[in-house]
């Protein structure tokens, strides 16, 4: 099985197909702040549309860019 469709399996089989993922896509890194935390509403803004601003706390902020165009493929609704 492969390591995308793993956690789509898991999910289905103890929460039930109304919690089914459509799909999972494995990166390399999460962007972080400084301390570690990931940051989830950045991510969330882009994936919606937005440019969202990125806090002058992240750590890496290349691993936003390389995110960028997965996030918004993630946020697309065919």
């Amino acid at each position: 099985m492969r390591v995308e469709a793993e956690p789509v399996q898991l999910v289905r089989e103890r929460i039930g197909a109304v919690a089914s993922l459509t799909g999972v896509t494995v990166v390399a890194a999460l962007p972080k702040t400084c301390s570690g935390k990931i940051l989830r509403k950045t991510m969330r803004g882009i994936a919606d549309g937005r440019d969202a601003p990125i806090p002058s706390t992240v750590d890496d902020p290349s691993v936003i860019e390389v995110l960028r165009p997965v996030l918004r493929r993630a946020g697309h609704t065919p």
